[in-house]
């Protein structure tokens, strides 16, 4: 291995078989020595869950070729923390995750898989980046953005990365050439309108599916789902810090 060259982890939450992450590889191996640590079964809607209650298995696999790869029955986020400790034994220069195969804009970003794996390597103090394309198709053609992707973990590794902070990246679901360019924006103020689809097995139990409606409260023209709306891949810097510093000062007035 050339020691100049950049070291990163890849991973995501559709699974080490997924077209996404195959593409992914793919692209970030024309930029430095990858080594892959992802699921080995759909992990979709995990958020920053973490395993406790089982062991993890890891395994290695060869379907990316001369690409060093790991199967693990852990959660996207296990994935991350494994490589680290127990695969790499060091920190890689760059850690990304995906392109997972569906849109994770706006508040989407809290429930997925695919985000957290690349918010864990930022509570790491890792440049680490989530993408994500805007469409569930199984013939999703991943490798035709290749040249933004490319543009973009180049930028990462190149420039001075924010402190504690990734990039959640989507691709809105065009053809690349009519692709206008890469915004960086803010997170929509977006929520799910949660239904359920109730319905009964053979034995007249009820069992349910989640689904619902998914729509923007005060829709602003530097958000994320406006740029992708408008035909742009969308860049929001997102962090681990949930604190509510605006309401800081209020809540102490409470005099609790």
């Amino acid at each position: 291995m050339d020691t100049n060259q950049k070291l990163i982890l890849v991973t995501n939450d559709d699974s080490v078989n997924a077209k996404g992450i195959q593409s992914l590889v793919k692209i970030a191996s024309t930029l430095g020595k990858v080594v892959v640590v992802a699921p080995n079964k759909p992990q979709s809607g995990m958020g920053h869950a973490i395993t406790l209650n089982d062991p993890i298995r890891l395994n290695r696999v060869g379907m990316f070729g001369d690409v060093e790869a790991y199967a693990s029955s852990g959660t996207p986020v296990d994935c991350v923390k494994l490589a680290i400790y127990e695969v790499l034994h060091r920190k890689p220069d760059l850690v990304l995750s995906g392109i997972n195969h569906g849109e994770n804009s706006s508040t989407n970003v809290l429930y997925s898989g695919t985000m957290s794996a690349a918010i864990e390597g930022a509570m790491e103090g890792l440049p680490s980046i989530g993408f994500s394309l805007s469409t569930y198709s199984d013939e999703a053609d991943f490798m035709q953005y290749e040249e933004f992707i490319s543009k973009l973990i180049s930028s990462a590794l190149e420039n001075e990365f924010p402190a504690h902070t990734c990039l959640n990246v989507n691709i809105p679901n065009l053809p690349a050439k009519e692709i206008k360019g890469i915004q960086i924006c803010a997170q929509a103020h977006a929520f799910w309108a949660d239904r359920f689809d109730k319905r009964e097995d053979q034995f007249g139990r009820p069992y349910y599916w989640l689904t619902g409606d998914f729509g923007e409260v005060n829709p602003r023209e530097d958000s994320d789902l406006h740029a992708l709306n408008e035909g742009y891949i969308s860049v929001v810097p997102t962090q681990f810090d949930l604190t509510n510093y605006r309401v800081l000062d209020h809540l102490k007035s409470w005099n609790l």
